[in-house]
């Protein structure tokens, strides 16, 4: 669907993912750097209070899309930007391990609430103006998630550039501008975001979003469906292999013998990729339904890694060729691109039907949280392997096959999922109703 028409609430909602996006990486890639040099932590410090930012968010996701589903979108989202507003303000404070490892939880805290009540709600209003139903405006429209893809890679792009400008002036004025962005995003979202409904009568649409807490049991209900569960494990994967581009892709830089300025080059590539392919790319995905999309994506995915491991190199070798690591990242974007709409817009799909006005908070919040377990627990395995892979000079693809494989068992599981669920014909469309999913 054309960005004029969708609503003016999914305008609003896409519009403060961009800047709580742009708000995000002014601060938090330099929040390493600046606890080295301008506060003097080590490298022990530094590495707990980064895990226990990511560890805070990743896995607060479920609890925070349970209490979006308790209070309602709206506030989830407002508490969240305020709760990073306070965690922004307590690392500006800071002046002890204590207060910086408090800032970094609250952090990550204000994203855990943020993202799942955004994504919720978005699902919800994923309709263009003027159609008032499930059946209306269905079929061939993008969806929505795929803008808030974009919307989000946009932030990702400005932030650092917004941080590197910044820090001339020190980290606490990037920190500050950070705590205005957010204070911005929370005063524009309480005069433009509307209230949900205290109430859904029976046999309303039930695109229109609802505040009403679904009982304690249905807060649950996302832990019993055990299809909903196989389908987060699985594509949770999507979330572990992007998160490469952090960790083994630089590690097989080293390899090869090549500086770090060879990774801002890799990361310029997927935002690039991202900003101009993700629409035709999403094209692509809609015209193959789910089912395929998601088997296309992961093989992708697979292949990229595949190309990694043929083409990679024991430490010290001397520097090898950037080529075929560009090809690998460039792969592994259009895989990520053709996944992540699609599994977004999946998820309300799984939602029990009575519990469609207010239960997708949930739902969101656990795939992310998969998604965190997945990135924590195959980084773990992977760093593993590429101590012993060093130390014994097994052949230097080694590391990367778990993640060829793990992307394969997805690509071909996912589609058996989805099969007789109802989700592989209704994706077409991005309406709260269309089965279809999750971001950065």
């Amino acid at each position: 669907m054309p960005w004029r028409d969708h609503r003016t609430e999914t305008r609003t909602l896409l519009g403060a993912q961009l800047v709580f996006n742009i708000g995000f990486y002014a601060v938090v890639p330099f929040l390493a750097g600046a606890m080295g040099t301008e506060y003097g932590l080590d490298a022990a410090a530094i590495g707990l209070v980064l895990g226990a930012r990511t560890f805070s968010q990743q896995g607060m996701f479920l609890l925070g899309g349970m209490l979006a589903d308790r209070w309602g979108a709206r506030r989830a989202i407002l508490t969240g930007c305020l709760v990073r507003i306070v965690g922004y303000a307590t690392l500006a404070a800071a002046s002890d391990f204590a207060l910086f490892l408090l800032g970094a939880v609250l952090t990550g805290a204000g994203g855990a609430l943020f993202s799942p009540a955004l994504e919720s709600r978005l699902s919800h209003a994923d309709q263009p103006a003027g159609t008032h139903g499930p059946g209306r405006g269905r079929g061939t429209r993008r969806s929505v998630f795929v803008w808030l893809a974009i919307t989000g890679e946009i932030g990702a792009v400005l932030g650092p550039v917004l941080g590197s400008v910044l820090l001339g002036w020190g980290f606490d004025a990037a920190l500050a501008v950070g705590i205005g962005v957010f204070a911005a995003v929370t005063v524009l979202l309480w005069y433009l975001l509307p209230a949900e409904p205290a109430h859904v009568p029976a046999g309303r649409d039930v695109d229109v979003p609802a505040a009403a807490p679904p009982a304690a049991g249905s807060r649950w209900a996302c832990l019993r469906d055990r299809r909903f569960v196989a389908f987060c494990a699985l594509a949770g994967m999507n979330m572990l292999a992007y998160h490469q581009l952090y960790f083994a892709v630089p590690v097989e830089l080293s390899r090869r013998g090549l500086d770090g300025a060879w990774l801002g080059a890799l990361f310029l590539l997927a935002s690039v990729l991202t900003l101009l392919l993700q629409l035709p790319v999403s094209a692509a995905g809609l015209r193959m339904g789910p089912g395929r999309a998601l088997a296309v994506g992961f093989a992708l995915e697979a292949g990229a890694f595949a190309l990694a491991a043929l083409t990679s190199m024991h430490p010290g070798t001397a520097a090898g060729s950037m080529a075929p690591l560009l090809g690998a990242v460039a792969v592994l974007i259009l895989g990520h691109m053709l996944l992540t709409p699609t599994i977004l817009s999946l998820i309300p799909s799984f939602v029990p039907v009575e519990g469609l006005a207010s239960g997708r908070g949930a739902y969101y919040g656990l795939a992310a949280s998969c998604g965190g377990v997945a990135v924590l627990a195959g980084n773990a395995v992977l760093g593993q392997l590429l101590d012993l892979t060093d130390r014994h000079h097994w052949w230097p693809g080694t590391p990367w096959l778990p993640l060829v494989v793990l992307a394969l068992l997805a690509a071909a599981a996912l589609p058996v999922v989805l099969r007789g669920h109802g989700a592989t014909g209704a994706a077409g469309s991005s309406s709260s109703t269309a089965p279809a999913r999750r971001a950065r």
